[in-house]
């Protein structure tokens, strides 16, 4: 059986997490919406707020700054809510910060919580692989990761889209 698991890749304000909210609400159920994000200074409390006040107000919320395996662990059950995962990026640079071991641990743990999820998914994630390369070393190491990331995720979605100003590409 087929997945309903969705990528949608895209740089800064490109779009990806409104067409990941009405992707997810075209599935016809339940929502929670998973944020990786903290607000760590004004303008991040500023973007949350924002992302808040777009969504509907039936969605469920779960703050996941590290450990996204255990929310879909947590969420599987006979009829699975639909998960809306906002972003990739910033959960990335949230697990490289806790150190290697960490790291290895719930990536790999979310991408097989992922393969298991009955329900649908989408998740947003930046694409980083347009520029040109970073010159100091942990930003080129989280580019590459993000890199490798999204291959990984792409391959565990059935469909993949890119946002390039407000527009939709569908890629898988």
């Amino acid at each position: 059986m087929m997945n309903l698991h969705t990528l949608v890749l895209g740089g800064i304000r490109s779009g990806k997490s409104a067409r990941a909210e009405t992707l997810a609400a075209a599935h016809g159920a339940p929502v929670i919406y998973v944020a990786t994000a903290t607000a760590g200074d004004e303008e991040m409390a500023i973007r949350i707020r924002q992302h808040r006040e777009r969504r509907p107000d039936s969605w469920g919320l779960i703050e996941a700054p590290l450990r996204l395996a255990e929310v879909l662990a947590g969420q599987s059950r006979q009829h699975p809510p639909v998960l809306l995962v906002d972003c990739m990026s910033l959960w990335l640079s949230n697990l490289m910060h806790t150190g290697e071991t960490v790291f290895t641990r719930e990536r790999a743990a979310f991408l097989a919580e992922l393969a298991d999820y009955s329900g649908p998914v989408v998740i947003v994630s930046n694409e980083v692989g347009f520029g040109t390369i970073a010159m100091d070393p942990l930003t080129r190491r989280f580019c590459d990761q993000l890199g490798w990331l999204n291959q990984d995720l792409a391959a565990h979605c059935s469909s993949v889209v890119m946002t390039v100003a407000g527009l939709s590409l569908n890629l898988k």
